[in-house]
């Protein structure tokens, strides 16, 4: 067995070595993505994860005598499906805010860098809160059953970006040009630094992984509560992120049960949690009714079920043409910069 501090030194430098390769090599001149080469990296980043969790028993067996490949893989599926809806999301503001299609990369880079790092904060504060207080777990449970509950009852509703608070506040306090300038997030222009739509793209997407952070991570704490293990299913979903957006990203809003298939993830995993602490805490029965006890691979089974059931009836029963959600056109960058210098000077 690997001793935690080398275990996670080695995880961060193949991560780190990864997203050089990405950056340096692969993606060093900006260009748009085409279809086979994000299937390519989608089959890439793919088989990087399955190899990591075949082998991660071997570095990393459970200390409770769990099955750490399949806690991996669970919670690497479960990540992966709340991805989907997230590539949605990224769409429409790729859409509004009309990012050329040759700079989408390079926002998308900066957006999984910063994930990765607020996921980690995330986890490593949930996992010491577990620690010294195990009931948040019955926090966490009720949390993704309310979540669950709250996909479905809006899995019709379709986020205009333009209307988002946050974008309009971001418009009235951050000084802009009045377009993109290449692949820059700040420039200086007349003796002022200024930021570009790229670094308010950036700031959208980064809220929106920390938004879907709340739900994905609380619901792999459903499966495990090894930090590493959620950490690593983490990251190597989110390394797929980018390849996966551009290969999805014509189809996304297709997929017509997709958040309905989500909510029923989100209650399931809820709902097993919530079972699990109860069991935990020497509950056996509830009004004379056992409770399961969910074993990791049941859990994978019925979490890979729901999402092919999802896909299939998406693929039999495409959404109408009229009823796709529209990407969306945003006014004038320079009508929102415009206002934006004036108020600053």
């Amino acid at each position: 067995m690997v001793s935690d501090p080398v275990l996670y030194g080695g995880f961060a430098v193949i991560v780190t070595i990864l997203l050089a390769i990405d950056l340096l090599v692969v993606h060093k001149d900006s260009h748009e993505v085409s279809l086979k080469e994000a299937g390519t990296w989608s089959a890439i980043w793919i088989g990087v994860s399955i190899l990591f969790g075949l082998f991660i028993a071997r570095l990393h067996p459970a200390a409770d005598g769990g099955n750490t490949t399949l806690e991996f893989f669970t919670g690497y599926v479960i990540e992966k499906s709340l991805s989907v809806d997230n590539v949605f999301l990224f769409v429409l503001i790729f859409g509004a805010l009309a990012v050329p299609k040759e700079l989408q990369h390079r926002v998308l880079f900066y957006g999984v860098v910063g994930a990765i790092v607020m996921r980690t904060i995330l986890i490593f504060t949930g996992a010491a809160l577990i620690a010294r207080f195990d009931w948040i777990l019955y926090l966490f449970g009720a949390f993704l059953v309310y979540t669950g509950v709250k996909t479905w009852l809006q899995k019709d509703e379709h986020p205009d970006v333009n209307e988002s608070k946050l974008l309009k506040r971001v418009r009235q306090v951050l000084p802009t040009t009045d377009g993109y300038r290449g692949d820059h997030f700040w420039v200086r222009e007349n003796g002022k630094l200024l930021a570009t739509p790229m670094f308010v793209v950036l700031i959208l997407v980064e809220f929106t992984d920390l938004i879907f952070a709340m739900d994905s991570i609380p619901a792999i704490f459903a499966i495990t509560q090894d930090p590493f293990i959620i950490l690593t299913s983490n990251v190597f979903a989110i390394l797929g992120l980018r390849a996966l957006y551009f290969l999805l990203a014509g189809v996304a809003d297709k997929l017509r049960y997709l958040k309905a298939g989500l909510a029923i993830i989100l209650g399931f995993v809820g709902v097993k949690l919530l079972l699990e602490s109860l069991v935990h805490d020497g509950v056996e029965t509830i009004a004379g009714i056992p409770l399961p006890e969910i074993n990791p691979l049941v859990s994978l089974g019925i979490i890979m079920g729901i999402l092919a059931v999802v896909i299939v009836l998406s693929l039999r029963r495409p959404m109408p043409e009229g009823e796709q959600a529209p990407a969306g056109v945003a006014p004038p960058f320079e009508e929102a910069s415009t206002s934006t210098k004036t108020g600053d000077s």
